[in-house]
């Protein structure tokens, strides 16, 4: 599950440095790139929401294994795109057929849970998707400037369709099975009243809020202390290594440990002041000790907001609640990025204003929370 997971997020990530280019090259306009870059994203949100409904229909394996298949057929389409227009609708339905595969694949971690070991689960997937972050876009760029574009659609491609004939032997899933006698609330949506989940929902949204605004301002920030380019890719990597260490070394005990909710808190306050650091950060080493500090928050948000759903869902709603968690995944990078593109050229502003926003819906939640939920 952890190399599916691996696989599944290069595929996205190792695109990251080079469809923009790849979409110039084919004569898009700047609105045009925009939408190659944002449309991936909203059709995976649609993937997202529509996998979590059929994973507790028809279980997890069959849509992990035909999604990774479709979507590595279309990443193949790619190296025959002419022109802006088709490199638009190959993204779209590439989007929606890797919507599928994330939200099936925690289902089917779940559907194996031990509650006494998810929170570790939660934070070695944490770490698999680390790792991809990591790879993925060294891959893509490698890769293109050695070879060509074409032979990183052919590598991610025949990737995603191994691992998916791959899952078919290898992946095992317990049937879905609908107890007669579970009330309605239990299948459908009802876990979205659960305080906790929305907590979780929000929460997901808010790091990737960041992640979004993050992507595009760090560059701005090395460009405004008159660094090396080549230094944003390094700071990434730093957040990037800190937050796998975090879920590997014996440091993942705490989201069994300790409550979700309150680790949830914790990761939101440290994201939120890590990203103000970078807005106040004047030079390179305070611009690294603030991702340093991400990293960690990094780490305590996603193992503990996944936790959450996986503790507070069943086997028959596990998959519908996954697909909203990644709903909210995809709309944050969507929303981080436009929010960032309002504010203009400015990496101080543009991370204060995020920190700020950050910071304000914390201490609503905190707020919000009833004192059980935090004990």
């Amino acid at each position: 599950m952890y190399i599916l997971l691996i696989v599944a997020f290069i595929d996205m990530f190792s695109q990251l440095p080079v469809i923009a280019p790849f979409a110039t090259s084919l004569g898009a306009t700047p609105l045009i790139v925009g939408s190659v870059i944002g449309v991936y994203s909203f059709s995976n949100m649609l993937g997202n929401v529509l996998s979590g409904i059929w994973v507790d229909k028809f279980g997890s394996k069959r849509i992990l294994a035909s999604s990774m298949i479709l979507a590595g057929i279309l990443v193949f389409f790619y190296t025959y795109v002419t022109n802006p227009t088709q490199l638009l609708a190959i993204r779209f339905f590439h989007g929606f057929a890797a919507g599928f595969i994330v939200p099936a694949a925690f289902a089917a971690i779940g559907r194996n849970d031990d509650s006494q070991s998810s929170g570790k689960k939660m934070s070695h997937s944490g770490a698999a998707i680390g790792i991809a972050a990591i790879i993925g876009p060294a891959m893509g760029a490698i890769l293109t400037g050695r070879l060509g574009i074409e032979w990183l659609f052919y590598v991610v491609s025949l990737a995603l369709i191994l691992i998916g004939f791959t899952s078919l032997v290898f992946i095992k899933s317990k049937p879905v099975t609908l107890i007669k006698s579970a009330i309605k609330e239990e299948i459908g949506f009802s876990f979205i009243k659960n305080s906790t989940i929305q907590f979780s929902y929000v929460s997901i949204f808010l790091l990737l809020l960041m992640q979004g605004i993050l992507t595009y301002a760090m560059p701005l920030k090395v460009e405004e202390l008159h660094l090396k380019q080549e230094m944003t890719g390094i700071y990434f990597s730093i957040f990037g290594i800190v937050a796998i260490l975090f879920f590997i070394l014996p440091s993942n005990r705490i989201f069994d440990r300790f409550n979700n909710s309150r680790l949830m808190l914790t990761g939101l306050f440290t994201i939120a002041l890590s990203i103000l650091g970078l807005g106040l950060a004047t030079s390179s080493i305070t611009v690294l000790l603030a991702m340093v500090f991400y990293g960690i928050g990094f780490a305590l948000l996603f193992p503990s907001t996944s936790t959450t759903i996986m503790k507070g869902t069943n086997s028959q709603n596990r998959g519908k609640a996954f697909g909203v968690y990644y709903a909210c995944f995809s709309l944050g990078v969507i929303s981080g990025a436009f929010l960032a593109g309002l504010l203009g050229t400015s990496a101080t502003l543009i991370f204060t204003v995020g920190a700020g926003i950050v910071l304000f819906v914390s201490i609503l939640m905190l707020v919000g929370l009833k004192p059980r939920t935090l004990s």
